[in-house]
């Protein structure tokens, strides 16, 4: 079956294709999730109060997936978002009063397994079951042989020379898929590794249906989606700061919502009632996040170019964003590389009183010169007195300027990167053993080790990737 824009996607669906609703005039999408752990009340508030046509759950950060990819290793029935049962056991019974069309990448590294518990969470609840696809297609680690000699971007090296065990190979997917499972009749779409904005583009290119070759409404699409796919960072979140940039309400952000034109522009806002804010300087911030080339985003879908984009506040939460252009998409896709990389041992210590920073610095000093006693060279070290410039690891650390005198306590920090897990416990037990055998007043120590997943990235052909639209249902198909 030829889904819209010209691919070829296979359908195990119980509808038939629905054309593009290329009448509506605007589109309202909400944004219900801006990270894996995001909390869900500003969510449900949009689905009941927000009058929407749809709600994206973006919650897939780079190493995410990795993660979740170990937890299908263990578990195969496991590997999508950890969050996704208690999310969907309070919106699904939203969804059955209000006609909210979900869109999210909750199913990580295993959106078959989600679409599965979404089903029998309904069931079991006495519920509707929605009629749920799921895009599959992102996972390309049974080719990753092939791209020995592709160039890491972040090393500059060839793959082949990464250092660890490779667990995933995730390809960034674009909208296209998302958008045929809505021509064939999805009401929630749930995906693996996909590009943020393009969970954004899609309901857009389905509900105004624009040719894929629209390049200036891709581009626009796309500011829309980049500008939501943080959630409540448009909102006020991660944007306070006391003095400066006041936020009224931060413990109570209402997430954005979009009201988007057949043209691409879109007017912003927010629940009525809720904390957070919503202005021109909370969209500029927004939208030059994560962007290196305003001129130059590349996405599975389109080169978006973000430099003549307009923002217009017209006050009380309500931000009009115009503009902004694309070229065509450059035919490669991003393909994010889970590998293990050893492990990381920590310990922490407090000193207090007179000299505490004095007495914590010596203890970092021991535990220095006592992994060079025993042999234990890390891969990369860090002693930090948290809190007296601890996150700037350069000449002024533990300054003297700091006014060290001033500290009535302070908790040392030694953090290592090794290659196994027996060294990465020795850390700590270096740290506990500072209790007599380090300077005087220590307390409270804790120590833990975790293995470290790593990101690497590569590019590769758009053309090596086979995306599939899955739906389930009583009547089965396939073409």
């Amino acid at each position: 079956m030829s889904a819209p824009g010209g691919d070829d996607y296979r359908y195990v669906a119980n509808h038939n294709p629905m054309p593009a609703n290329k009448a509506m005039n605007t589109v309202r999408i909400g944004a219900g999730a801006g990270y894996a752990g995001d909390r869900i009340e500003p969510a449900l508030d949009l689905v009941e109060h927000g009058t929407l046509d749809y709600l994206v759950f973006e919650c897939l950060a780079e190493r995410t997936i990795a993660l979740a990819q170990r937890a299908r290793m263990r578990d195969p029935d496991a590997g999508y978002d950890a969050l996704l049962v208690p999310r969907m056991q309070r919106l699904l019974p939203l969804l059955a009063r209000h006609p909210v069309k979900v869109i999210s990448n909750m199913g990580a590294a295993n959106p078959l397994a989600a679409v599965a518990r979404i089903r029998e969470l309904a069931s079991t609840s006495g519920l509707a079951v929605p009629r749920i696809a799921a895009i599959t297609g992102d996972d390309v680690f049974d080719r990753i042989a092939e791209y020995a000699e592709a160039t890491v971007l972040e090393t500059g090296e060839p793959l082949r020379k990464l250092k660890g065990t490779l667990i995933s190979a995730n390809a960034y997917l674009g909208a296209r898929p998302i958008a045929a499972a809505l021509a064939a009749g999805a009401e929630m779409i749930i995906t693996g590794r996909v590009a943020d904005p393009s969970l954004f583009v899609a309901p857009l290119m389905h509900e105004f249906g624009h040719a894929w070759s629209d390049f200036t409404f891709l581009g626009r699409a796309t500011v829309t989606g980049h500008l939501l796919e943080c959630a409540g960072q448009l909102t006020g979140g991660y944007f306070a700061d006391p003095g400066c940039k006041a936020v009224p309400d931060p413990w109570n952000i209402g997430f954005p919502i979009a009201t988007v034109a057949a043209d691409g522009a879109a007017q912003f806002g927010k629940l009525a009632g809720t904390g957070g804010l919503l202005t021109a300087a909370t969209v500029k911030e927004q939208l030059l996040y994560e962007i290196h080339d305003p001129s130059r985003y590349l996405t599975p879908d389109v080169v978006a170019d973000f430099s003549s984009v307009e923002i217009i506040d017209h006050g009380g939460d309500r931000v009009e964003v115009s503009g902004g252009d694309g070229s065509p998409k450059s035919g490669r896709l991003k393909v994010s590389i889970g590998y293990l990389d050893g492990f990381a041992g920590h310990g922490e210590i407090s000193y207090a009183g007179t000299g505490a920073v004095d007495r914590a610095r010596l203890a970092a000093e021991i535990i220095t010169h006592r992994l060079r006693t025993i042999g234990l060279l890390p891969r990369a070290m860090r002693c930090d007195v948290i809190g007296v410039n601890s996150l700037f690891a350069d000449s002024k650390s533990w300054s003297d300027n700091y006014a060290a005198t001033q500290c009535r306590d302070v908790r040392l920090r030694i953090a290592a990167h090794v290659d196994t897990r027996e060294q990465a416990e020795l850390i700590g037990r270096e740290v506990e053993a500072l209790y007599t055998n380090g300077p005087a007043g220590g307390g409270g120590v804790t120590a833990g080790v975790s293995e470290r997943v790593s990101i690497a990235s590569i590019l590769i052909p758009e053309s090596d990737v086979n995306p599939q639209v899955i739906g389930e249902g009583e009547h089965h198909a396939t073409t």
